[in-house]
């Protein structure tokens, strides 16, 4: 019997990540959750953590698992061991797949899937019918309470899944105290707190971004020094998100040369080189100039790119063609 972790990989709108199997593998043509086999002194968590970073690229956080399934193909017999995950991503790397799709969980029963998977879709289908609606807390016009770190620190690192986050992200909206623990949490050196802070801090922005306005220089100015890729992550998606055309001349130059930087880097995530072609896009409105440099470095990148980072090329190409061509030349 072979153990063989999978991840059910959720985005924001609460659709799941498939990827299609190559001509030459065993089920050839068929769709999977991602994963693979566990190495000899590896937990399964550390497993599908590994395997979905070296197949797609992607950062998850495991937010809760279903039954294993046992399952016998006649030339192996396999255990297949699913995990429930979340992703900010959604340009995955396909480096042994074929396509890869981001349905929604309730058709996931029409999916061409290998045997196993069939079993694990049904069960994750199943679940997501009994699962109980997030209690709701009421909006209170009293003062609020003073911040117990420990108390918010635990429950940020107990989030099972996007409802809590965005339960956090809604209280954090209401109470600005949150807020500011949220950005502070994202700089921990505790790897673990500092993602999920940081993925819940863009959650917020989502729902009101005028409340990280006052913080992104300090954001930028971080960039360079935060070693956790999936806080880096998040503040590129904050940045891409937010309103630049307040900051001062030297933070425009320092977001534009980390931008660059970024996209340019064979190490970064696809999701960053995604965040930092809009970044720069929009940088590119404020000084045109910029554009070319950004059209160029986009080329590049697509020629061997992935088909997510393929379809963002072409749609910054496309907008930059609107800016005109004498102000692109021009020199500030």
């Amino acid at each position: 019997m072979i153990d063989v972790t999978c991840a059910i990989i959720r985005n924001e709108d609460n659709e799941v990540l498939i990827v299609q199997r190559g001509e030459k593998s065993d089920h050839p043509f068929k769709w999977e959750f991602p994963g693979g086999k566990t190495t000899e002194g590896e937990t399964n968590e550390e497993c599908i953590v590994r395997e979905v970073s070296e197949e797609l690229s992607l950062d998850i956080i495991i937010c809760g698992d279903l039954l294993p399934v046992e399952y016998d193909y006649g030339h192996k017999q396999i255990r297949l061991i699913p995990f429930i995950c979340d992703t900010l991503d959604e340009l995955p790397l396909l480096t042994e797949h074929l396509a890869y799709r981001w349905i929604s969980a309730w058709d996931l029963d029409r999916v061409d899937f290998s045997e196993a998977d069939i079993q694990v879709a049904k069960q994750y289908i199943g679940s997501l019918k009994e699962k109980p609606v997030p209690e709701k807390k009421e909006k209170s016009d009293t003062a609020q309470p003073a911040i117990d770190d420990v108390e918010l620190q635990t429950m940020i690192n107990s989030m099972m899944s996007m409802e809590e986050a965005d339960w956090v992200a809604t209280s954090a909206v209401e109470n600005p105290a949150i807020f500011l623990k949220l950005l502070e949490y994202s700089y921990a050196s505790e790897r673990k707190l500092a993602f999920r802070a940081s993925w819940t801090l863009t959650k917020v922005c989502d729902k009101n971004p005028e409340m990280i306005y006052p913080y992104i220089s300090e954001i930028i100015e971080a960039l360079p020094k935060i070693s956790n890729e999936s806080v880096r992550r998040s503040f590129f998606r904050i940045l891409s998100l937010s309103n630049l055309e307040n900051l001062t001349g030297r933070y425009h130059g320092l977001l534009a040369d980390y931008s660059f930087a970024a996209l340019n880097s064979a190490l970064s995530a696809i999701a960053i080189k995604a965040y930092s072609m809009e970044i720069l896009f929009k940088l590119s409105l404020i000084y045109p100039e910029l554009a070319n440099e950004l059209a160029s470095s986009v080329r590049i990148l697509m020629e061997d790119g992935s088909a997510g980072i393929v379809a963002k090329g072409n749609s910054i190409l496309k907008r930059i063609t609107a800016i005109p061509l004498d102000q692109r030349s021009s020199q500030k």
